[in-house]
């Protein structure tokens, strides 16, 4: 039982989650002011500012460089995966996620019944600047959590 204790005191694993707890809320509150609903799918749904991806690896490779070095394996291993993520959230999420409005336009403009029951998640990927704001969160979560461990 004590392997369960361990990972509720993992800072490897709070801050990460915490960063991506915060950038969820955030996303939420952005949402509901632009749009002037509350949708709490946007809570747990992709796509949108912040990017909670960059925010969940920024904070992990900046926690670990805090605690290994810059120069440590561990910092150059988060490091690539936060470069990986963050791309990808930039690349070909992004890309999908305009496919999956353009065809969820041309769903609504064909009468073909198998397609009008069909709609495309459109909030998959993000944009530069809601990886940015995402991965600003994550590196200023991580300094935070550091003052703490």
């Amino acid at each position: 039982m004590s392997w369960l204790l361990e990972i509720f005191k993992n800072p490897f694993l709070i801050v990460p989650i915490s960063s991506w707890i915060i950038s969820q809320v955030s996303k939420l509150v952005i949402y509901w002011i632009i749009n002037k609903k509350l949708e709490i799918e946007r809570m747990f749904g992709d796509g949108g500012m912040p990017s909670a991806h960059a925010a969940t690896v920024c904070s992990l490779a900046t926690y670990t460089a805090i605690s290994f070095g810059a120069g440590s394996f561990e910092f150059a291993f988060a490091l690539i995966f936060a470069m990986v993520v963050c791309r990808d959230a930039m690349g070909v999420r992004r890309e999908s996620g305009k496919q999956a409005a353009l065809l969820n336009e041309m769903r609504k403009n064909l009468s073909i019944q198998d397609l009008t029951a069909v709609k495309l998640k459109e909030f998959v990927g993000h944009t530069p600047i809601q990886v940015i704001v995402g991965g600003v969160i994550g590196i200023f979560n991580a300094i935070f959590w550091s003052l703490f461990f």
